[in-house]
């Protein structure tokens, strides 16, 4: 939701689904690297629905940075090194093949998975892994996680989270719901339901928490949500506005954007002591804070300079550093974990697309080729980005690579679906 709307508490007419997040791809790369995820040799009975090495291959096609080969195209299914006939992926075009055995005994699956470089001829990397067989979809995302490492050097992201908020009306009533599901929308669990707005879910470091905003009292309110037990705390509750919770690196403090003394302003509550410290003292509007890369700045939204702009704090107390200038309507910054980028919301010929400054070069880059785009989240490894967007008249979750290249969009299987958070890579 924009700076604007939020402030003004403006909701508009929408519907949403409460199922499971379905998956389209819309854009494919051309540098994309090809690899063969062959089908893994099973041994005992193995959980109906997908096959492990289809979600391995739906992963890896999901980073925008590889082309998976059809299993239909291969000329082999090898399941072990020693089967495996480099020649005939070299014909293929295949840079890298993984290969994998599965077993069952009793309630486990075990997975054994072996990743080679066609051109050199060798074994990348070789591992096992377990899992119940009730989550056999968690042991394919971490294998997907491992070969992308193996091959980029950068972690993989597939076992994080996605939060987002879902709308469905009927009979002229709404009903919002928070909810939690794969990276790839799939085991998707409602952790709240309302017939007020839900806003702006963050995620804490750990991956425990969720903080967001309910209107469920009739105003805005800031609420702490414990996803194991389900147990939740309104830790803001004051006069005026109540909105964009921020967690710290830390986990201990939020900002927030209050306005209880009469002017929308950045805070830092101390979540223990529920103690406030005021960051911004300005007639504008500030809001958004979102922390930087370094934990001791942040950057945040202002209209200071006649329309919503980023701008950033090097420290609590340091003077406020204007970021963007390329339009006049630039606001939700949310840095990547390096320090290198920031991504926002960048408003040009009447169009919304999600864009990013490099911090260093101060060079824009727009991103998005939609135009009604917000709520940009940057997965934690920084290689992917997910925003909200209009498709065909609905409202879908749309996940491009961080350069802008590859897509693909998140749709509800009914109506729409908005506000999304990438939860953090949890060891």
């Amino acid at each position: 939701m924009t700076w604007l709307l939020m402030l003004t508490v403006m909701i508009g007419s929408s519907t949403a689904a409460h199922a499971e997040l379905l998956i389209r791809i819309t854009e494919g790369a051309d540098s994309a690297i090809p690899v063969a995820v062959v089908p893994f040799a099973e041994s005992g009975a193995m959980p109906s629905g997908d096959k492990i090495s289809s979600i391995v291959r739906d992963d890896l096609t999901m980073s925008g940075e590889f082309k998976p080969l059809p299993p239909e195209k291969m000329l082999s299914l090898p399941s072990k090194g020693d089967e495996v006939y480099f020649r005939d992926w070299r014909l293929l075009g295949q840079r890298y093949v993984l290969v994998g055995q599965l077993t069952r005994t009793g309630d486990k699956v075990d997975a054994r998975y072996e990743l080679y470089d066609v051109n050199r001829e060798e074994r990348i990397l070789g591992a096992t892994a377990s899992s119940s067989v009730n989550s056999t979809r968690s042991l394919a995302h971490h294998i997907s996680d491992k070969v992308y490492e193996a091959i980029t050097g950068v972690p993989g992201a597939f076992s994080t989270k996605l939060a987002y908020v879902t709308l469905q009306r009927s009979g002229g009533k709404a009903l919002y719901r928070l909810q939690v599901s794969d990276v790839d929308g799939k085991r998707a669990r409602v952790r709240l339901e309302s017939d007020e707005p839900i806003l702006s879910p963050a995620w804490s470091p750990d991956g425990k928490r969720l903080a967001y905003v309910s209107f469920e009292t009739g105003k805005p309110a800031i609420y702490i949500h414990e996803l194991s037990s389900g147990n939740r705390t309104r830790i803001a509750d004051f006069r005026g506005l109540n909105s964009a919770p921020a967690w710290s690196p830390d986990g201990r403090s939020l900002l927030l954007t209050l306005s209880k003394d009469g002017n929308a302003e950045v805070y830092k509550m101390d979540i223990q002591s529920r103690s406030l410290k005021r960051l911004t003292n300005h007639w504008s509007i500030d809001t958004e804070p979102t922390w930087d890369h370094t934990g001791e700045g942040f950057f945040f939204t202002s209209d200071r300079s006649g329309g919503p702009q980023i701008y950033h704090k090097s420290s609590e107390s340091a003077e406020p550093r204007r970021i963007t200038f390329g339009s006049r309507y630039n606001a939700r910054p949310r840095p990547d974990n390096d320090g290198k980028y920031v991504y926002y919301v960048h408003q040009r010929d009447k169009a919304f697309h999600i864009a990013r400054t490099n911090l260093q070069t101060e060079e824009e880059t727009i991103l998005t080729r939609t135009e009604s785009d917000e709520s940009p989240s940057v997965s934690p490894n920084g290689r992917m980005l997910i925003y909200a967007t209009k498709q065909g008249g609905d409202s879908v979750l749309t996940v491009i690579a961080a350069d802008g290249g590859a897509a693909y969009s998140l749709p509800a299987s009914e109506g729409d679906v908005r506000e999304p958070a990438w939860s953090p890579i949890v060891n």
